[in-house]
């Protein structure tokens, strides 16, 4: 059965695809983006398999 772990990230809208492309080089792939705490925040949810970390 796979294993995953998950983050949470904070983005800000200025930066969003290089903070992305960022956890996208470490294997973490895109599940969901949700409004952040304030107007120039989001935070991203992301995932990858176990034991898939650098």
């Amino acid at each position: 059965m796979q294993k995953w772990e998950y983050a949470t990230v904070p983005l800000l809208v200025h930066a969003t695809k290089q903070i992305l492309d960022n956890w996208g080089e470490d294997g973490w792939e895109l599940v969901s983006v949700v409004p952040g705490p304030n107007p120039e925040q989001l935070v991203a949810y992301l995932k990858r398999p176990k034991g898939a970390g650098a």
